[in-house]
């Protein structure tokens, strides 16, 4: 075997073979033990995949092999989140129909993953916009309709100015639209929604059942925002003498003493019912206009000026000190959280003292500890309460529940649990997406399509731009518009809207298990076989959106006897990003972005695959690094190399059998806790000291190969042929290390003299102290720093040293 490793022709040969005998095909026998390993299914983009897309892949098809290896029955499934933004932006560019783009980006990106050699069961493939796959995402929307889980109701929604479509708030980051970067607006809309907060407690709840990384968990808590305190009602009094309620959540109902005003957010429908009585009706219409025109973003914002309009002619009765409190209304308050409304607190609020010093309005210290007149005392879990009536002298904490009794003794109040989560804002207004299987009749209301005729299939259009006023393009095309009611047979229209790209997401993990099932969305012998995933490892910037949504419709389909457990994903993990050069996020717009083709062409993915995995700390973003495939591209020339030395008299070196089932423990522990850069690490160790001999066992070459093959399969598959077998090394044991022979035999010894190392020596592991100490006084290098001094202490640390004190 002494010709040149070739990485095209070997790995074009064994991903032929792969694909040709179906060797990573999961069975659905129920016999066998199964492992569900999942990633994120891409987005199919027009510019293929850049180097950071497969870093995820190439670690859970680490994970695959091994555990297929283990004996394990495998799903490794892969398919497109193929609904989007981008592909129908290009077809308003091009007029080339979303459907063609997708379907071309596609196949691009099927031929780049298939390069790199991932072990995917590609007869499971799915595609989000294929009608047989969206029929099942839409009998899931019905299905939520019937339970009372899926409403149309008109709301403020964040829209996005440039992509003209609405967007839910996880959508919003820092401002902007996630997807493009544009200006976010508040509008008025009529949208469907989504009830994910009747699961608020169990989405909370349920992460002590299941393996999720602490930051993930950290990040669900947070987006879930679970508070305890009470709900308070606020009398309101217009000049009329009308009464009104304003109802407030406070989670600190022991700061109550401390109202001097209310606030009411722009959106509240309070605002509607005060304008007439208020005596200043232009003045709040006007900032409740500009207030419109902020994202909430901008609204919140620590650093903005505070602003807001008073209602004059309206009060407010503070129940707790019967004290009339003028109403206000402010941007900083959002209708999205809590009630809509606050209880202003400017003594403890920083934001309620800054509102109040610049309109004038009292600040009253009811927790002692601070200056409220320089500036707000937010330290308020500890002191003491004061000014506050019967909650005088009490630690906060105290005071909390007892104020509660207070308000629910005199018909005020109520404890109460408040989420930060709101209702998902489920309708697009764009075509590239699901259509909403509902009719709109002007008798019976809204009307559920019947089951029997989904998949409703998106129609042809002749453009694919929002309209002017903000709707679908499908609202233009009136022979699909225009249909009978399912209920009572006469004239209605259908919903215009489109899902949002999360839909098809939030349950393609369900469909793999059964992918060509026509007849239900999966059959439920495999879903309980298959369910739940055993090993999910996406992006840290999904798990407040995909991971939150689909854990919701997982629970909702548990719920309805539709799958087996109540949480979809045993395990979630997260990579870090791969940077560009410049070690910023990779984009076309940047220039950075790195194409895995070009890698391939010159290095191999074997190369590519280790260095994906060599580059870093998985869970750490870090910037990648071409240069770096070099080392990769030397070590499988090495493995090439060393296979050449397989010598059937070769003989066994204790050493060398030491080092192969250290190797096999750490490599087999280091896979397990994501610590691939140390695994391959080890195995360089070991090919190392393979290479350095004149013959190799070929148990050793043998016990390598399947080391390495989950990293580099390619070159193993090869090797593995040429050492004579017939069967695949993907198909052979997981290797076993024998814990005798990981504990190496000897160790060294440092000798020092007074803190300094002058000697070293070989001995038995666990040589008696005695032993250590009389070899160390022995040693004739040491003797000459000792000779003729008086020896004070011997300090012997078993295995590792032995220090001296002389004087």
């Amino acid at each position: 075997m002494s010709e040149e490793y070739d990485a095209r022709r070997i790995e074009n040969k064994w991903q032929q073979y792969w694909e040709e005998h179906g060797s990573f095909a999961a069975s659905d026998d129920r016999s066998k033990k199964k492992y569900y390993v999942l990633i994120e299914f891409p987005y199919p983009s027009g510019e293929g995949l850049h180097v950071g897309h497969p870093r995820s892949y190439t670690a859970l098809d680490v994970v695959a092999r091994k555990r297929r290896m283990e004996g394990y029955n495998v799903l490794f499934p892969i398919g497109w989140d193929a609904f989007g933004l981008p592909a129908e932006n290009f077809a308003i560019k091009t007029g080339r129909h979303p459907r063609e783009v997708t379907q071309q980006n596609i196949r691009r990106f099927r031929s780049q993953l298939k390069r790199l050699g991932f072990s995917f069961d590609w007869s499971r493939e799915i595609d989000t916009t294929d009608p047989a796959y969206y029929k099942w995402t839409q009998w899931i929307f019905l299905k939520l309709w019937k339970k009372g889980l899926a409403y149309k109701s008109e709301m403020p929604i964040n829209w996005c100015t440039s992509c003209n479509v609405g967007l839910a708030n996880e959508e919003v980051v820092g401002g902007v639209c996630e997807r493009c970067g544009g200006e976010v607006v508040r509008k008025v809309k009529s949208q469907w929604m989504l009830k994910i907060t009747d699961y608020a407690e169990r989405l909370l709840q349920d992460l002590e059942t299941v393996d999720f990384l602490d930051q993930i968990t950290m990040q669900q808590t947070n987006w879930i925002g679970r508070s305890t305190g009470a709900e308070v009602d606020f009398p309101v009094y217009s000049s009329g003498g009308k009464k009104h309620c304003m109802k407030i959540f406070t989670t600190r109902p022991d700061t109550l003493f401390g109202v001097t005003y209310m606030v009411l957010s722009p959106e509240h429908p309070l605002v509607a019912e005060l304008l007439p009585a208020c005596e200043n009706a232009g003045e709040v219409r006007k900032y409740v206009e500009r207030a419109a025109n902020k994202s909430d973003f901008e609204r919140t914002e620590v650093v903005k000026e505070v602003s807001g309009v008073e209602f004059r002619g309206i009060t407010a009765l503070n129940p707790a000190t019967h004290q009339e409190v003028p109403v206000w209304i402010a941007d900083y308050v959002l209708i999205s959280y809590g009630t809509g409304a606050i209880m202003a607190v400017p003594g403890h609020d920083e934001r309620d003292w800054r509102f109040a010093s610049r309109y004038g309005l009292p600040i009253v210290e009811v927790i002692s500890g601070g200056d409220v007149t320089r500036e707000a005392f937010v330290d308020i879990d500890r002191g003491t309460l004061v000014n506050s009536g019967p909650l005088d002298g009490l630690p906060p904490d105290k005071a909390i529940g007892r104020m509660v009794e207070i308000v629910e003794a005199g018909g005020y109040g109520r404890a109460s649990v408040q989420y930060r989560l709101r209702d998902w804002v489920f309708s697009r207004q764009r075509y590239w997406g699901e259509p909403i299987p509902m009719v709109k009749c002007p008798s019976c209301g809204w009307v559920p399509l019947p089951e029997s005729q989904l998949p409703l299939v998106l129609p042809e259009v002749e453009r694919y731009k929002t309209t002017d006023t903000g709707e679908s393009p499908l609202v233009l095309i009136d022979d699909w518009v225009a249909v009978d009611c399912p209920q009572c047979k006469g004239p209605a229209r259908r919903e215009t809207d489109t899902m949002p790209q999360w839909a098809g997401s939030s349950w393609y993990f369900l469909r793999y298990t059964d992918p060509h099932n026509d007849a239900e969305l999966a059959s439920q012998k495999n879903l309980k076989y298959w369910m739940p995933v055993d090993w999910y490892n996406g992006g840290m910037e999904h798990t407040t959106l995909h991971l939150l949504y689909s854990r919701f419709w997982h629970k909702f389909l548990y719920d309805i006897g539709v799958v087996p457990s109540a949480e979809p994903y045993k395990k979630r993990t997260s990579h870090g990003l791969i940077l560009g050069e410049n070690g910023e996020k990779m984009s076309k717009s940047r220039g950075n972005v790195v194409n895995p083709d070009e890698m391939v062409d010159k290095y191999g993915a074997d190369a590519f695959r280790l260095y994906e995995m060599f580059m870093g700390a998985f869970d750490q973003p870090i910037p990648w690094n071409t240069r770096g495939l070099n080392g990769m591209n030397r070590f499988i020339h090495r493995i090439w190399d060393v296979a050449e030395k397989v010598s059937p008299t070769a003989e066994e070196s204790r050493e060398l059998t030491t080092l192969v089932h250290q190797s096999i423990k750490k490599v087999t522990g280091d896979i397990e806790s994501m610590k691939f850069n140390t695994a391959i690490a080890q195995l360089m160790t070991l090919s190392h000291a393979l290479n350095r001999r004149d013959e190799v066992r070929r148990e050793d070459m043998e016990l390598f190969l399947l080391l390495c093959n989950p990293f580099a399969p390619h070159v193993c598959e090869e090797l593995w042929e040429r050492l004579g077998h017939d069967t695949p090394c993907a198909g052979e044991a997981w290797p076993q290390w024998d814990e005798k022979k990981v504990r190496v035999d000897t160790v060294t010894v440092v000798i020092q003299v007074n803190g300094k190392l002058r000697s070293r020596f070989d001995a038995p592991r666990d040589m008696p102290k005695e032993e250590l100490e009389k070899n160390a006084r022995e040693d004739a290098k040491v003797e000459q720093y000792i000779s003729g001094k008086t020896i004070r202490k011997v300090i012997v640390v078993p295995n590792k040293l032995v220090n001296i004190v002389a004087s």
